[in-house]
């Protein structure tokens, strides 16, 4: 453990929301790298990854800085078969150390529960249930989580900050790539053969659960493809 991490082990969450906040200002503009360097040296062991694989460029970033950490993939239980191909490429091929985290009921369990297609009748919930909450239960345990985020992905995430306070969750939320536009992830995998999920190619540029995933047509926003119809754009866990 670093002296940076055992300096921040023992704060209390008050603390750790005034770091968050002054070096989500002290940050602001500085590159992906940079940040991901001072997550590291201050939050050591006590900090993960997390990635719906869609690509694999935070996970080649952050693995450089900090080979060994721990991603946490959500393992909905509606994931296209690309999807769990590319975590299983991902853990053969990258330095890191894949954690699925599981909802509390299968998709069998749900549906004898709470009736056929939630994901249909109430998408929120549905999110919430296979997203939200595995999420949250896998990230108990950590300091700190660095996220995939961009600003630019939706109106909701535009205010947000390289470093945040996760009040939700009482933790450190980083976002490495926050200000990366699509050709900055596009040229970051072209210039170091990043994986990429084989489904992107086939015109599904944001990709979520199978149910709830369409191909975007050329030009529309990457992100109309999810929850298409609904007026939903966010399954929970980044609000």
């Amino acid at each position: 453990m670093t002296a940076a991490t055992t300096a921040t082990t023992d704060r209390p969450a008050l603390d750790l929301a005034d770091l968050a906040d002054s070096a989500g200002a002290a940050l602001e503009g500085a590159s992906a790298l940079e940040i991901v360097r001072w997550a590291a040296a201050t939050f050591g062991d006590r900090i993960c990854l997390t990635s719906s694989m869609t690509d694999a460029a935070l996970i080649h970033l952050v693995s450089k800085v900090k080979p060994g950490v721990d991603v946490i993939f959500v393992d909905t239980g509606y994931h296209f078969a690309e999807t769990i191909g590319t975590r299983d490429a991902v853990e053969a091929v990258y330095p890191v150390n894949v954690i699925n985290a599981t909802p509390t009921r299968t998709v069998d369990e749900q549906e004898r529960d709470l009736g056929p297609r939630l994901y249909g009748r109430n998408p929120d919930l549905c999110c919430h249930l296979r997203k939200v909450e595995p999420l949250s239960r896998a990230l108990e345990g950590y300091m700190a989580w660095f996220s995939g985020i961009r600003r630019g992905e939706t109106s909701t995430r535009r205010a947000m900050r390289p470093v945040e306070w996760d009040r939700k969750r009482g933790m450190v939320k980083v976002n490495p790539i926050l200000d990366w536009t699509d050709a900055d992830v596009a040229n970051y995998i072209d210039d170091n053969g990043v994986l990429v999920n084989p489904l992107q190619y086939d015109g599904y540029l944001s990709i979520g659960c199978e149910p709830c995933t369409r191909r975007v047509a050329h030009g529309d926003d990457p992100r109309s493809g999810r929850w298409a119809g609904t007026g939903k754009t966010e399954c929970g866990i980044h609000l």
